[in-house]
């Protein structure tokens, strides 16, 4: 039987420890976790909360926060350990009411996860969650690693401002997050 293909998060800079409550440690089994949010009203979060919302995969060792995630192979040992650590955080931290509901509901997030693994190993993932019509949406956009790189980056200024027609601009202010506001 061939391995499964799940999320693993990845850390190419320190920046999640900075805009997440609790960043995920890099290596760790992921899912999208958009069940973390499913009690709060997403108009009123706000800071680092408000970031983990927007961009953040959950964690399975740690239950914190991943910007990226990559996808990686796992063995059937290691798909079963994510669902039994999954299924204990659901019961301990949302109450489910027994073992077969939380590891009903650990299944299924892990099996979104795997659908997201459709490509090599390697693939890094991307998470952009809002809200429309009242409805939270979750997209996901996948970078794939260039054989020989197109042009030379060298003059380009490291940030720049992109605008998204339809979407609406959000200013972050990272010395706030830092701060923890």
């Amino acid at each position: 039987m061939s391995p499964h293909r799940l999320p693993r998060t990845l850390r190419l800079d320190p920046s999640d420890a900075v805009v997440f409550g609790r960043a995920a440690e890099p290596g760790e089994w992921a899912v999208p976790g958009g069940f973390d949010f499913w009690d709060e009203d997403p108009a009123a979060l706000a800071g680092k909360r408000r970031q983990e919302f927007r961009a953040g995969f959950l964690g399975l060792g740690s239950f914190g926060f991943s910007t990226l995630v990559e996808v990686a192979e796992a063995t059937a040992g290691e798909r079963a350990a994510a669902v039994a650590a999954l299924a204990a955080h659901i019961r301990a931290a949302y109450g489910a009411p027994d073992e077969a509901a939380a590891r009903a509901a650990a299944e299924e997030e892990i099996g979104f996860a795997e659908s997201l693994c459709g490509h090599p190993p390697g693939t890094v993932l991307a998470l952009a969650r809002s809200v429309e019509g009242g409805q939270v949406r979750e997209r996901f956009r996948t970078l794939h690693r260039r054989e020989t790189p197109h042009r030379d980056f060298g003059s380009l200024p490291v940030f720049g401002i992109v605008e998204v027609e339809g979407e609406e601009p959000e200013a972050v202010d990272l010395g706030a997050l830092r701060k923890g506001e």
